[in-house]
Protein backbone atom coordinates (compact mmCIF):
# COMPACT_ATOMS: atom_id res chain seq x y z
CA UNK A 1 0.00 0.00 0.00
CA UNK A 2 1.43 3.30 -0.81
CA UNK A 3 1.93 5.85 1.94
CA UNK A 4 -0.60 7.77 3.15
CA UNK A 5 -0.12 11.19 1.94
CA UNK A 6 -0.75 13.76 5.27
CA UNK A 7 -1.25 17.31 5.54
CA UNK A 8 1.55 19.50 7.08
CA UNK A 9 -1.49 20.13 10.30
CA UNK A 10 -1.78 16.79 10.94
CA UNK A 11 1.93 15.80 10.68
CA UNK A 12 2.32 18.99 13.20
CA UNK A 13 -0.34 17.55 15.45
CA UNK A 14 0.84 14.40 15.84
CA UNK A 15 4.43 15.53 16.59
CA UNK A 16 2.94 17.70 19.46
CA UNK A 17 1.27 14.15 20.85
CA UNK A 18 4.26 12.27 20.68
CA UNK A 19 6.48 15.33 22.13
CA UNK A 20 2.85 15.71 24.93
CA UNK A 21 4.08 11.66 25.89
CA UNK A 22 7.63 11.42 25.54
CA UNK A 23 9.80 11.40 28.34
CA UNK A 24 11.90 14.76 29.06
CA UNK A 25 15.30 14.72 30.11
CA UNK A 26 16.81 18.08 31.96
CA UNK A 27 20.19 18.79 30.46
CA UNK A 28 22.89 21.14 32.13
CA UNK A 29 25.50 22.73 30.32
CA UNK A 30 28.90 23.33 32.82
CA UNK A 31 31.98 24.53 31.88
CA UNK A 32 35.71 24.00 33.52
CA UNK A 33 37.42 27.51 33.29
CA UNK A 34 41.07 27.67 34.27
CA UNK A 35 43.29 30.55 35.17
CA UNK A 36 47.16 30.43 34.29
CA UNK A 37 48.09 28.22 37.25
CA UNK A 38 46.05 25.42 36.31
CA UNK A 39 43.50 25.76 39.00
CA UNK A 40 39.18 25.82 37.94
CA UNK A 41 36.53 28.10 38.76
CA UNK A 42 34.44 26.75 41.02
CA UNK A 43 31.23 29.18 41.85
CA UNK A 44 29.23 28.79 45.63
CA UNK A 45 25.36 28.61 45.23
CA UNK A 46 22.87 30.26 46.98
CA UNK A 47 20.83 26.94 47.07
CA UNK A 48 22.79 24.17 46.90
CA UNK A 49 25.43 23.55 49.95
CA UNK A 50 28.29 22.18 47.62
CA UNK A 51 30.08 24.45 45.03
CA UNK A 52 29.71 23.58 41.75
CA UNK A 53 31.29 24.44 38.15
CA UNK A 54 30.04 27.86 36.57
CA UNK A 55 26.65 27.24 34.20
CA UNK A 56 23.01 26.09 34.20
CA UNK A 57 20.23 24.17 33.15
CA UNK A 58 19.53 24.54 29.29
CA UNK A 59 16.55 26.72 28.39
CA UNK A 60 14.06 25.12 25.53
CA UNK A 61 15.44 25.40 22.00
CA UNK A 62 18.67 26.08 23.71
CA UNK A 63 21.96 24.62 22.87
CA UNK A 64 24.25 23.36 25.68
CA UNK A 65 26.96 25.16 24.47
CA UNK A 66 24.81 28.31 23.78
CA UNK A 67 23.68 27.65 27.71
CA UNK A 68 27.14 27.74 29.46
CA UNK A 69 28.06 30.81 27.47
CA UNK A 70 24.96 32.93 28.64
CA UNK A 71 24.68 31.28 31.88
CA UNK A 72 28.84 32.60 32.75
CA UNK A 73 27.70 35.67 31.12
CA UNK A 74 24.51 36.41 33.75
CA UNK A 75 26.11 34.55 36.37
CA UNK A 76 29.38 35.51 36.43
CA UNK A 77 29.88 38.79 34.82
CA UNK A 78 32.44 36.96 32.17
CA UNK A 79 32.78 36.38 28.65
CA UNK A 80 33.32 33.03 27.52
CA UNK A 81 33.35 30.92 24.51
CA UNK A 82 32.33 26.71 24.87
CA UNK A 83 35.69 25.07 23.41
CA UNK A 84 35.71 21.48 23.52
CA UNK A 85 32.66 19.10 24.60
CA UNK A 86 34.79 17.11 27.78
CA UNK A 87 32.35 14.96 28.43
CA UNK A 88 28.61 14.14 28.44
CA UNK A 89 27.63 12.79 31.76
CA UNK A 90 24.32 10.77 32.59
CA UNK A 91 23.31 11.71 36.28
CA UNK A 92 20.77 9.42 37.97
CA UNK A 93 18.34 11.36 40.38
CA UNK A 94 19.98 12.43 43.55
CA UNK A 95 18.80 14.88 46.60
CA UNK A 96 15.23 15.57 44.60
CA UNK A 97 16.32 16.17 41.16
CA UNK A 98 15.47 14.24 38.00
CA UNK A 99 17.95 12.46 36.57
CA UNK A 100 19.50 14.69 33.82
CA UNK A 101 22.28 15.16 31.17
CA UNK A 102 25.56 16.84 31.94
CA UNK A 103 27.39 18.52 29.24
CA UNK A 104 31.00 19.57 30.35
CA UNK A 105 33.48 22.00 28.25
CA UNK A 106 36.62 23.61 28.25
CA UNK A 107 35.60 27.48 28.67
CA UNK A 108 39.57 27.98 28.07
CA UNK A 109 41.97 29.94 30.65
CA UNK A 110 40.87 33.26 32.14
CA UNK A 111 43.62 35.67 32.19
CA UNK A 112 41.90 38.85 33.00
CA UNK A 113 43.17 38.90 36.47
CA UNK A 114 40.70 38.18 39.40
CA UNK A 115 36.52 37.82 38.80
CA UNK A 116 34.74 40.53 40.28
CA UNK A 117 31.92 39.97 42.92
CA UNK A 118 30.32 43.17 41.96
CA UNK A 119 29.33 41.57 38.59
CA UNK A 120 27.83 38.70 40.10
CA UNK A 121 24.10 37.53 39.66
CA UNK A 122 23.91 37.07 43.73
CA UNK A 123 20.57 35.65 43.97
CA UNK A 124 22.34 32.84 42.80
CA UNK A 125 26.29 33.04 43.28
CA UNK A 126 27.78 34.03 46.57
CA UNK A 127 31.25 33.34 45.86
CA UNK A 128 33.82 32.09 42.93
CA UNK A 129 36.90 30.28 43.87
CA UNK A 130 39.84 29.28 42.37
CA UNK A 131 40.81 25.41 43.12
CA UNK A 132 43.08 22.89 42.14
CA UNK A 133 41.12 20.05 40.70
CA UNK A 134 42.63 17.59 43.70
CA UNK A 135 41.04 20.21 46.20
CA UNK A 136 38.16 20.81 44.35
CA UNK A 137 36.92 17.19 45.95
CA UNK A 138 36.84 18.52 49.45
CA UNK A 139 33.94 21.56 48.01
CA UNK A 140 31.94 20.02 45.44
CA UNK A 141 29.67 17.06 45.19
CA UNK A 142 31.18 13.75 44.84
CA UNK A 143 29.37 13.76 41.61
CA UNK A 144 32.01 16.77 40.17
CA UNK A 145 34.53 15.27 42.03
CA UNK A 146 34.87 12.59 39.97
CA UNK A 147 34.05 14.20 36.89
CA UNK A 148 36.87 16.63 36.77
CA UNK A 149 39.41 13.84 37.58
CA UNK A 150 38.11 12.10 34.28
CA UNK A 151 37.27 14.29 31.90
CA UNK A 152 39.24 17.29 33.20
CA UNK A 153 42.56 16.64 31.29
CA UNK A 154 41.11 13.70 28.99
CA UNK A 155 42.52 13.59 25.37
CA UNK A 156 38.78 12.89 24.01
CA UNK A 157 35.46 13.75 24.93
CA UNK A 158 34.08 10.78 27.55
CA UNK A 159 31.05 9.27 28.48
CA UNK A 160 30.05 9.18 31.85
CA UNK A 161 27.21 7.73 33.96
CA UNK A 162 27.03 9.12 37.08
CA UNK A 163 30.74 10.07 36.55
CA UNK A 164 31.70 7.03 35.63
CA UNK A 165 33.50 6.39 32.11
CA UNK A 166 31.43 3.68 30.61
CA UNK A 167 33.26 1.18 28.52
CA UNK A 168 32.36 0.20 25.08
CA UNK A 169 30.67 -3.35 25.00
Amino acid sequence: MPPRSESEAERLRRIAILNARLPRKRAIAQGLLRNPAGQVLLCELSYKREWDLPGGVVDPGESPASCVEREVQEELGIEVHAGRLLAVNWLPPWRGWDDALLHLFDLGVHDAGELDPALFLRREITGAHWRTIADAAAHVAPYTARMLEVAADAEHTQYLENSDPVVPR
